[in-house]
């Protein structure tokens, strides 16, 4: 039995707890990143035209005597902006006035943080609207035609057609869906490598092939969705009793993760790095061995 140290031991539990928990704390900044891109990109201009929406609605709504504080701005406060030339030199009184009842209104605004989430309202609502919208028959064609005017802008045309692949891949109602876990020969025979079975061919080959040919997608190590498409003949696809999910684990993890070993633990055929390197210098003496015995009866046929 070989002798743990400290060292060894905390490159083991640091290793284990490094993969145990850097899944989760990724999960968690990614979606903080979003969530801070979405709130400064989308919620904070909404808030702001509601801002400019409520500065315009309330002396139109309200009664002068129940106008709130931040909107009632006095002949003092506008003296003390002209003195503390916050405003442009020569501003008149109303456009003082006005820069006055928004920047209170922004500090009331930043006084009740409920208030600053009414951006994502407001964006959770639209896109809903814009789904209802478009998802008609009447929307569906404008925007088709919106679609197609836009995708002809210079700059614009070469970088929406990846974009929206990739948003429609992910959100969009006909995501590319993997429909079997199949396993063919490939890339020679005896070789049997996983795929997903993504649908019919091209059928001007089935005639070279000489019958009806799928296509299967086979992924890659340790990118799943990056790989390639080959063209197989039916007769020659098989299906495995497997999910997408289990297959996709299984090339996630360079074949770690099986469905008979989802946790890995147990490898069987598999040596640990000990006994293979006991095997590399029992191979390394046997060579050795070989070696002098050859260079010995080379010397005696010499000396004969």
């Amino acid at each position: 039995m070989a002798h743990t140290t400290f060292e060894g031991d905390f490159k083991k539990f640091f290793g284990r707890g490094l993969a145990i928990l850097l899944p989760s704390v990724l999960t968690l900044w990614i979606l903080w990143q979003a969530f801070v891109f979405v709130f400064q990109n989308v919620a904070e201009p909404i808030n702001a035209g509601t801002q400019t929406v409520v500065l315009w609605v309330v002396p139109r709504v309200v009664d002068d005597a129940d106008l709130p504080d931040w909107f009632v701005i006095d002949r003092g406060e506008i003296n003390d902006a002209r003195v503390s030339k916050a405003f442009r030199p020569g501003a008149s009184d109303d456009v003082i006035r006005a820069g006055l009842r928004r920047q209170y209104l922004q500090q009331y605004w930043d006084k009740y943080w409920i208030l600053n989430l009414t951006g994502l309202f407001v964006a959770i609502l639209l896109i809903y609207l814009a789904g209802v919208l478009l998802s008609n028959l009447i929307g569906k064609r404008v925007y088709a035609r919106l679609e197609r005017l836009i995708s002809q802008i210079p700059g614009f045309k070469q970088v929406y057609p990846h974009v929206k692949q990739v948003v429609d891949l992910i959100l969009g109602e006909k995501k590319m869906a993997f429909r079997d876990v199949v396993i063919v020969q490939y890339p020679s025979e005896g070789i049997w490598t996983i795929g997903f079975l993504t649908g019919t061919s091209i059928r001007e080959i089935d005639e070279p092939a000489g019958e009806a040919v799928s296509s299967v997608f086979i992924p890659t190590s340790p990118t799943p969705f990056t790989g390639f498409t080959i063209n197989v003949p039916r007769s020659k696809i098989h299906r495995l009793d497997m999910s997408v999910e289990e297959a996709l684990r299984f090339v996630l993890t360079a074949g770690v993760l099986t469905p008979d070993d989802p946790t890995g633990e147990s490898l069987p055929g598999a040596p640990d790095a000990e006994a293979l390197a006991a095997e590399a210098e029992t191979a390394r003496r046997v060579a050795e061995g070989r070696a002098g015995d050859g260079v010995g009866d080379r010397q005696g046929d010499a000396g004969a």
